[in-house]
C-alpha cells in the first residue's frame, strides 16, 4: 500500500528537503513503495503536478530545489498486485481544482464509476456528490463505499483544493502501518509515518473524516 504526504504553511517553503524525508519513508517501508511517485503543489493559486514512474528514492530530488509553495501533496505508490504500473496511474490525481491521494485496499467494492484504477474511481465518486460542499461530498461518498464493500483493509485519503484540506483515515487491520500522523509547528504536516528522528507527531485516529485545521 502507498505512502501519503501533505504539507502546508502560511508562507512559501522549499519542497526538496521534505521530499527527501518522504523518500526515506517510502524506501524503508515494510511494503514496496517503488511503483512510481508524484506530487502536486500550488503555484499562484493553481496546481502543478509532477509524476515519475521511478521509485522516489531513485529520483534526483535536488532538481526540485527551486520550487517553493504554500502547499504540497506527495504520493509514493505500491500498486495492488503489482498491476497497472504506468505513470498515468500515479497519484496525485487532479481535476485542476482538487488534488487527491489515496492509500488502502477495498475488497469486493461495488461502485459504478469511471477510472483506470480503484483510487481514481474513488476520486471520481467523491466528485459526483460535490455540489459546492466538498466535505459533505467526501462524507457521503465514503459512507456509500463502506456499505458497498465486503471488506475494507483501509481507506486513507487526503484531498485538497486551494483553500482547504480533508483527511480520511479508516482501517480494520495493521494499525501500525495504516495509522496516519500529524505534526503542527511552523507547518501543518500529515504523513503515513512520522519523519525519521523527529518528535512532536500525533496519531490521527481511526474512523476519522475531518477538515484539517
Amino acid at each position: 500500500m502507498c505512502r501519503l504526504l501533505l504539507i502546508k504553511s502560511e508562507t512559501e517553503f522549499p519542497i526538496a528537503d521534505f521530499l527527501k524525508k518522504f523518500s526515506l519513508i517510502a524506501k524503508n517501508s515494510k511494503e514496496y513503495q517503488g511503483h512510481g511517485w508524484g506530487f502536486a503543489y500550488l503555484e499562484s493559486g493553481k496546481w502543478k503536478v509532477y509524476k515519475n514512474i521511478q521509485p522516489i528514492w531513485k529520483t534526483e530530488l535536488s532538481q526540485f530545489s527551486d520550487i517553493k509553495t504554500k502547499k504540497i501533496l506527495a504520493h509514493a505508490r505500491s500498486a495492488f498486485k503489482d498491476e497497472g504500473v504506468i505513470v498515468e496511474n500515479n497519484m496525485p490525481f487532479s481535476d485542476e481544482e482538487k488534488v487527491f491521494i489515496f492509500n488502502g485496499e477495498l475488497r469486493g467494492v461495488k461502485i459504478n464509476e469511471k477510472g483506470r484504477i480503484g483510487a481514481e474511481k474513488i476520486f471520481n465518486f467523491i466528485k459526483r456528490f460535490d455540489k459546492g460542499n466538498l466535505f459533505e461530498a467526501i462524507k457521503k461518498a465514503v459512507e456509500i463505499i463502506k456499505k458497498r464493500t465486503k471488506y475494507i483493509r483501509a481507506i486513507n485519503i487526503i484531498i485538497s483544493n486551494s483553500e482547504n484540506d480533508y483527511v480520511v483515515s479508516i482501517f480494520n487491520e495493521d494499525p501500525e502501518y495504516f495509522t496516519m500522523h500529524c505534526k503542527k509547528n511552523k507547518y501543518v504536516i500529515v504523513c503515513s509515518e512520522p519523519f525519521p528522528n523527529e518528535d512532536g507527531w500525533e496519531k490521527i485516529g481511526n474512523n476519522t473524516i475531518k477538515v484539517l485545521e
